[in-house]
């Protein structure tokens, strides 16, 4: 009973949300169609405008793979992580979140599928994708839309972020999964 209102409410929710939006518009006197256009508009101006900085962060990505750096940083840190009880497999899918959601889930899908949904390390992966943030992509295309150059502190408070949310995803496997 609850599942059937809760699927209804789902399946009927976006388009009723739309129709809100022309309803109000339509009340308002407003030409919703010239709005809708202007707005697609400007969104295609503002997909233009992030296209250098996406394909200057894949174009980075790209380099951090293929030189062997990702293997060689994972072989590093997995030697040293799991003396600690991290299991070295997970090392890839933390870097690798940061960089790209894509990327992110290609390791761990190879995880989920070498050690199994049930396994430590699959349950360790899928709650790791669940807590961290893809930052650069973030800062590529939020900062590349409205041309912000200088970002600050926002790429140390993003992977700050990150860590946060890789410690507390090993954490949280550990403490319900063991």
């Amino acid at each position: 009973m609850f599942v059937d209102i809760i699927n209804a409410i789902s399946k009927y929710s976006i388009p009723l949300i739309i129709a809100g939006f022309v309803l109000y518009g339509l009340v308002k006197k407003v030409d919703v169609y010239a709005t809708f256009t202007d707005g697609a508009k400007e969104g295609f101006t503002t997909a233009v405008n992030i296209i250098p900085s996406l394909v200057g962060m894949l174009v980075a990505i790209g380099i951090f793979r293929a030189s062997g750096a990702m293997e060689l940083l994972t072989g590093f840190l997995g030697a040293a992580t799991s003396k600690i009880g991290i299991p070295g497999e997970i090392i890839p899918m933390a870097l690798i979140r940061p960089l790209s959601g894509g990327g992110a889930r290609g390791v761990m899908t190879e995880l989920v599928t070498t050690h199994g949904p049930n396994s430590l390390i699959g349950r360790m992966a899928a709650i790791m994708m669940g807590s961290t943030d893809t930052t650069f992509y973030i800062l590529a295309v939020y900062f590349g839309s409205v041309s912000i150059r200088k970002q600050r502190h926002a790429v140390s408070a993003g992977l700050l972020a990150d860590l946060a949310g890789v410690i507390a995803a090993i954490a949280m496997t550990r403490i319900f999964f063991g």
